[in-house]
C-alpha cells in the first residue's frame, strides 16, 4: 500500500529518518499527516475540499488527544460526530526522553470502514511495525494502563513503603519486568511522566491519572530550567 506524507511540524513518532517515510510516495492516494501539528493540517485540507473520502485511508498523527478533536465536524462526520470511515488516528508509542518503540497505537472512529482500516494497518506493518487498533480514547491503550500504574509506584515511594531500590527490585522480580517503574520515569524524565498524567487528568477526571507529586516537582523544575 503506497502512502504520501503531509508534514505539519516535527512528528513525535518520527523524528529522524525511517523506512516507513522514506518510503512515502508524493503521488499516493493515501494520506498520512505527520507532526505536532497534523490535526489542524488535516481540518485545513478537510474543510478546504480535499477529498478525503475518495483516499484508501487517511492516517493522523495523535499527541495524548482524540481523533475526533480533529474530524468530529469535518465535512465527512457520521451522524453520531465521529470521523469518515476512512480517516484513522496513529502514534508510534514512546516514553518520555526514549527513542520511539516498534509499537503503533491504531485509532479508529466509531464507524470504521474495514477495508480501510487493513490497508492504514497493513502499511505500518510493512515497515515492521506491530500495530494494536484501539478506539477512539485519549491516551489510547498503553497511557490509560500504565499511567495509573507509574501513578501508584511513585506514591507508594512518598508514603515510605520502601526505598526506590527496593520497590524496582521486587516488581522487576516479582513480576518479571525487565526494568522498576521508578528506575524507568527516572531515566525516560519524570516532567514529561507529569505532562501525560495531566493531559488525561483533564481528560477523563480520573485521580488515578493526577500527576504524583514527585512528577510535579520535576515538572516545575524543568520549566524553571528553560526560563
Amino acid at each position: 500500500m503506497t502512502y504520501r506524507i503531509i508534514r505539519a511540524g516535527q512528528s513525535r513518532s518520527f523524528p529522524e529518518s525511517h523506512a516507513f517515510t522514506d518510503a512515502a510516495r508524493d503521488d499516493a492516494a493515501a494520506r498520512i499527516y505527520m507532526g505536532v501539528d497534523a490535526g489542524p493540517a488535516f481540518m485545513r485540507d478537510a474543510s478546504g475540499g480535499g477529498q478525503m473520502g475518495d483516499a484508501p485511508f487517511v492516517a493522523i498523527e495523535l499527541g495524548h488527544e482524540c481523533l475526533a478533536d480533529y474530524t468530529g465536524d469535518c465535512a465527512h462526520a457520521d451522524l453520531e460526530g465521529g470521523a469518515a470511515p476512512n480517516v484513522f488516528g496513529f502514534a508510534r508509542f514512546k516514553l518520555g526522553d526514549s527513542a520511539p518503540g516498534n509499537l503503533i497505537e491504531l485509532v479508529k472512529p466509531a464507524q470504521a470502514n474495514a477495508a480501510a482500516l487493513e490497508r492504514a494497518k497493513a502499511a505500518f506493518e510493512a515497515a515492521g511495525f506491530v500495530v494494536a487498533v484501539c478506539g477512539d480514547f485519549p491516551g489510547r491503550i498503553v497511557d490509560r494502563l500504565v499511567r495509573p500504574y507509574y501513578n501508584a509506584a511513585l506514591r507508594r515511594l512518598d508514603e515510605k513503603l520502601a526505598s526506590a531500590t527496593d520497590l524496582d527490585m521486587t516488581l522487576r522480580l516479582g513480576l518479571g519486568y525487565p526494568e522498576g517503574p521508578i528506575a524507568l520515569l527516572e531515566r525516560t524524565g519524570l516532567q514529561h511522566h507529569y505532562e501525560v498524567t495531566q493531559s488525561l487528568y483533564e481528560a477523563l477526571g480520573d485521580t488515578a491519572y493526577a500527576p504524583a507529586r514527585r512528577a510535579q516537582v520535576a515538572y516545575r523544575r524543568a520549566k524553571e530550567k528553560a526560563q
